[in-house]
């Protein structure tokens, strides 16, 4: 059960993911020790599932950004099409979708050129890839990796704690935990 303690945790560490258990602890009014055994429940259900930094793409090298529409032909509860575009490098996510197309793959490149190749060598190359549609981001006006823990619209504009969030999480923690 994710709890309004949890939530808060959960919270402080998608914004500060270095942060010590025990500053976390102090934010939230607990004791280091019970704040760490938290954490580490939070880990083992799932609910956390990882812990990384965040790249500035540009100096990097890899400042273009891009999302392909790809249409596979292949069976529909088929996903070979899927684990071979997520195996790419360069590609950042594979989303199977519903309608036209059969996934949207947010891929990094260098620059057009790179892009290109990516597009032929790569995603071109598996077999089950019958046409892809590609749109080069020009400017991203909002990146986060956060999950939206607090619904900021409430009418007093102080937010309140998404019941959703908190009923999703518990829906998945409740297999075997």
């Amino acid at each position: 059960m994710i709890d309004d303690t949890d939530l808060q945790i959960i919270t402080i560490l998608q914004e500060h993911g270095r942060i010590p258990a025990a500053e976390v602890a102090r934010r939230v009014g607990m004791a280091p020790s019970a704040v760490f055994e938290r954490i580490r429940k939070l880990e083992e259900r799932g609910v956390i599932t990882s812990y990384s930094a965040n790249l500035n793409p540009n100096l990097i090298g890899l400042s273009l950004l891009a999302f392909v529409f790809v249409n596979i032909d292949e069976r529909v509860n088929s996903d070979e099409s899927g684990r071979k575009l997520a195996a790419i490098p360069g590609v950042m996510e594979v989303h199977h979708v519903a309608g036209e197309d059969s996934y949207l793959v947010k891929v990094r490149a260098k620059d057009p050129e790179g892009l290109g190749r990516l597009l032929r060598e790569h995603i071109g190359a598996i077999s089950t890839v019958r046409n892809t549609r590609t749109t080069i981001v020009l400017e991203t006006l909002k990146h986060t990796s956060s999950m939206p823990l607090v619904n900021g619209g409430s009418a007093d504009g102080a937010g309140t704690k998404n019941s959703a969030v908190r009923g999703a999480v518990d829906a998945g923690a409740g297999a075997g935990v």
